[in-house]
């Protein structure tokens, strides 16, 4: 049982395990045994526990994704809420600054804040440096980072076309933004 589980899943246990006491991080509902935290099971001494999985402070080169807060012709404010995979505490989080150079690899003289992104969008940045006193400075500069969730001004979940641009389903009117190429693509 190495799988990390999330709170109010089911914990499945190895065959032919008698059944543990249940310990801090658990609970049984209609038969079952189910996480109450953010966590990896484990069994010690017939007792079944889920440890609270600690929160990662972002260090250059980590993989962090946040919410687009605010804009300017210079940068976009994000509100990181996930540090290379584990989400941070409700109040714990931090927040981020995509200058312009820091958008795409190429062309960084061209690069339009406005045209890359908008405020509410969900985006995976990787850190590159600490920043100033409140904020870290992070990256879409690589073809995995980008916009992974934005609405549309419909109101619609957007959909990616191209690097570059999201379509609308309701409406199918294109917007810009830099997008990220999903994990799973080769």
């Amino acid at each position: 049982m190495s799988t990390t589980v999330l709170p109010g899943q089911p914990i499945v246990l190895p065959p032919r395990t008698p059944v543990p006491q249940l310990g801090p991080g658990t609970y049984q509902r209609d038969g079952q045994i189910r996480a109450s935290l953010l966590g990896v099971p484990r069994i010690n001494a017939s007792t079944l526990t889920i440890s609270r999985i600690q929160p990662r402070i972002p260090m250059p080169g980590s993989v962090v994704i946040g919410t687009v807060t605010r804009l300017s012709p210079l940068q976009a404010l994000l509100f990181i809420t996930v540090v290379d995979g584990v989400p941070l505490p409700a109040g714990e989080e931090f927040t981020g600054v995509i200058r312009t150079q820091d958008v795409r690899a190429t062309e960084k003289d061209r690069v339009k804040i406005g045209d890359s992104f908008r405020g509410g969008d969900v985006v995976r940045t990787q850190v590159i440096s600490l920043g100033d006193a409140r904020s870290y400075f992070v990256t879409t500069a690589r073809n995995d980072l980008g916009v992974i969730f934005a609405t549309s001004e419909a109101g619609a979940t957007l959909e990616p076309v191209s690097w570059q641009e999201m379509r609308c389903p309701k409406t199918g009117k294109i917007e810009k933004r830099k997008c990220a190429k999903p994990l799973d693509m080769p």
